[in-house]
């Protein structure tokens, strides 16, 4: 049995179409009609592909380089062989990224995984639901009372839509996605089982033990905001939980309740965002960044991976380390460590 392919491209591509499309320079333009039918890597590239070529660092051992063209900065064109197309940017990742897009679209926004339109039969669907022509719910999905969905989105098999709930336009719910207590925005991709909108961690002492605290608010997700599988996404208490437009947040992220966070960040994966934090605007969290309650973290913050926060951060800072501070310190304080563990170097019987 064959390998099925996956990713089909949507069109035939040529060198010269690429140029047009990303403004790139074609330092040969005999090479225009050159035909591109994939994207590779330089390790794993062939005849018929696109690379691109980014640092200084990666442009060793390029003697050996097959491909139709490569995607480069100017600095670095003296390294690509005679025999490939070599495209002039400032940008590479960007327009290769960008190419990639135009060329495999389904590989950058999700599809109905069972391949189906319109509104399956064995969806099930309150009637006080209202759906939009051209939205697409495929078989086994639940979509509850009152709830709204926007023209273009897709809510795939096995996803639950609670009451009252409203999902924009061009949006997608994967498969295995729950949404309860949620107004969700136009162009939201929500990964497979994400789940938005649960109860936040709110318990107190009483006189039996942990008594319950009411959660009662919602999660707001403002437009062309990307969340990843199996992240979480508490309602807020009594306040909501936001998260601003365009934010993209990885894979097995817990976001707790009260939390807000502003527009185009980025979150990696495996972060714990304790209740009522609130994080400014094109913010970056590493790997496994946990931020405790109440803190206020700004905006175009960089936090390193693994890093414990337990202070605010002010606007344009850098933090790393556990407990986190500016890296400033850190790295004094790592180097004061590392020194003591050094062997003291002895003098010379010339000193």
């Amino acid at each position: 049995m064959a390998d099925p392919i996956f990713f089909t491209p949507s069109r035939q591509l040529t060198i010269g179409d690429i140029a047009e499309f990303t403004g790139a320079k074609l330092r040969d333009a005999e090479l225009a009609s050159r035909a591109v039918m994939r994207l590779a890597s330089l390790s794993d590239s062939d005849p018929d592909a696109l690379v691109f070529l980014e640092g200084k660092k990666n442009a060793g051992n390029l003697a050996n380089l097959k491909a139709a063209g490569v995607l480069c900065t100017e600095e670095l064109q003296g390294s690509i062989p005679s025999g490939v197309a070599v495209l002039l940017t400032r940008k590479p990742h960007r327009d290769f990224s960008a190419v990639g897009r135009m060329l495999f679209p389904a590989s950058a926004r999700p599809e109905p995984w069972l391949g189906e339109t319109g509104v399956s039969k064995k969806a099930s669907i309150h009637p006080t639901a209202e759906i939009e022509p051209g939205a697409t719910v495929e078989a086994g999905a639940v979509i509850g009372k009152g709830v709204a969905i926007g023209a273009g989105t897709v809510i795939s098999a096995t996803a639950v839509i609670g009451a009252n709930c409203q999902i924009g336009r061009d949006s997608f719910v994967g498969p295995g996605v729950s949404i309860q207590y949620a107004f969700i925005g136009n162009r939201v991709y929500l990964h497979p089982g994400a789940r938005i909108g649960q109860d936040g961690f709110g318990y107190i002492p009483g006189a039996a033990g942990m008594e319950k605290v009411p959660q009662l608010g919602r999660v707001i997700i403002q437009d062309d905001v990307e969340i990843g599988a199996n992240t979480t996404v508490d309602r807020g208490s009594l306040a909501d939980t936001i998260i601003g437009e365009g934010t993209k947040i990885d894979n097995l992220v817990q976001i707790a309740h009260n939390v807000h966070i502003g527009r185009h960040c980025v979150i990696a994966a495996h972060c714990g965002i304790s209740g009522s934090v609130t994080i400014g605007d094109m913010t970056m969290l590493g790997g496994r960044v946990g931020l405790a309650d109440h803190l206020t973290i700004g905006s175009r913050v960089q936090i390193a991976a693994a890093s414990g926060v337990m202070n605010d951060i002010p606007d344009g800072e850098k933090w790393g380390g556990l407990p986190a501070r500016p890296f400033k310190q850190w790295f004094r304080e790592v180097a004061a460590l590392r020194s003591i563990g050094q062997p003291k170097r002895e003098k010379s019987s010339d000193e």
